[in-house]
């Protein structure tokens, strides 16, 4: 998959642990090419949803520094609750500890919290492609 995912996206939004930033660069380094990556928290700490854990962020965050892909930002998916704005925000400061400028967040339910709270990518496709 990492070797498919480095031939098509410039983009990777899901990095949430080594052992696939290791295959991605290995895959980018045979290609030839080196698409930025998002690493994936997992902010609710939800057991069926993936992503690092809050704890992991300081050590991802430096091993994708240390590589030769480009850290695009954080990218989270906050948990089913009627406001996302908390998860956003703690997102949004752990970013800013780091000093890392991307956050993915917000989805077209809450994309309008997420762009207050500091967002520069979001993701809408059921507002886009759903009537």
């Amino acid at each position: 998959k990492a070797a498919e995912a480095v031939k098509l996206f410039n983009t990777i939004h899901s990095v949430d642990r080594t052992s696939l930033l290791d295959a991605l660069v290995k895959d980018a380094d045979k290609a030839g090419r080196h698409p930025a990556v998002y690493i994936q928290v997992n902010i609710g700490e939800e057991e069926q949803k993936g992503g690092c854990s809050i704890a992991e962020v300081p050590a991802l965050i430096e091993a994708v520094r240390a590589s030769p892909l480009p850290l695009a930002g954080l990218m989270a998916i906050p948990p089913l609750d009627p406001e996302p704005g908390p998860y956003f925000a703690l997102l949004a400061k752990i970013a800013r500890s780091h000093d890392v400028t991307g956050l993915s967040i917000g989805m077209s339910g809450d994309f309008q919290a997420a762009v207050m709270l500091g967002a520069t990518a979001v993701r809408v496709g059921t507002a886009l492609f759903e009537d």
